[in-house]
């Protein structure tokens, strides 16, 4: 079983027991979360409900953590002059653990 979720302005694929990193959640570690926007969603018939046959559908999951992605660096350059600017970049992030989908 399965479910496509928006969060962040993101889809996320999950399944129960999966830890999945999305943007910044507000909440402590060890919080619960439930994620409303269910776009999609296998039941065990292996039968995929999406639109408005999803209906109340929702995930249900614990914030694991709190972090920061690693650090991206950014190199704006130009020949023929001394013009070198180097920038980095960390996005953070929040894991959660999906503990339950229901079905609604």
């Amino acid at each position: 079983m399965y479910a496509v979720i928006r969060t962040g302005g993101k889809q996320y694929r999950v399944s129960p027991g999966e830890t999945i990193l999305v943007e910044n959640l507000k909440g402590k570690p060890g919080s619960d979360v439930t994620f409303g926007e269910v776009l999609a969603l296998q039941t065990e018939e292996d039968k995929l409900v999406f639109g408005s046959g999803v209906g109340k559908a929702r995930v249900t999951g614990k914030i694991v953590a709190h972090d920061r992605h690693p650090k991206v660096l950014v190199m704006k350059y130009k020949t023929g002059g001394q013009y070198k600017i180097t920038r980095g970049h960390r996005q953070g992030y929040t894991a959660v653990r999906v503990s339950e989908i229901h079905a609604g």
